[in-house]
């Protein structure tokens, strides 16, 4: 069961959780969704708000969803789901259903689908947009080690408005 915690005192070491762990980033509508898993983002405070920052390349059908919708979520898991959040990550949504083939369960109750088999769910509210741009990179080798088909990632930075987590 699923329950709220105070997002100004969650505590978390975000360099486990974020690059180790791996989660799911979701958005969209009971009628239209989609999943993916993510291993790159970060925690912050920015403009005076807790901010979540996830990272989306242009092929990645959640890219979709996630510039239509005003909301996000980032979910993570045990390791009991590993290979489902493993699964998510080489598999689109445009040819798969994620859901059926993880036995993963959407849950709709708050401003953006998040599953019910998560243990924790990071719900956020977009407050900034970019595309990273490689004209930006100081150090040269990140561009050409990462983005060698020169597919930057968009940047979303959203207001972390709610925190779940499941017991």
């Amino acid at each position: 069961m699923f329950r709220n915690v105070d997002v100004g005192s969650y505590e978390c070491n975000p360099f486990n959780e974020i690059s180790k762990t791996h989660f799911l980033v979701t958005a969209g509508t009971k009628d239209a969704f989609n999943t993916m898993t993510a291993g790159w983002g970060g925690y912050g405070v920015m403009w005076y708000k807790n901010i979540a920052v996830s990272v989306i390349r242009p092929t990645r059908y959640t890219k979709k969803f996630v510039d239509e919708n005003e909301y996000f979520s980032m979910c993570f898991f045990g390791d009991d789901k590993k290979a489902a959040v493993a699964y998510c990550g080489v598999n689109s949504g445009r040819d798969v259903d994620k859901c059926k083939e993880c036995n993963l369960t959407p849950v709709f109750d708050k401003a953006a689908p998040y599953f019910a088999e998560a243990k924790k769910v990071i719900i956020c509210k977009k407050v900034y947009v970019d595309e990273i741009k490689p004209e930006k990179f100081l150090d040269a080798s990140l561009d050409d080690k990462w983005y060698p088909l020169k597919d930057y990632h968009t940047v979303y930075a959203g207001e972390i408005v709610e925190i779940l987590v499941n017991d």
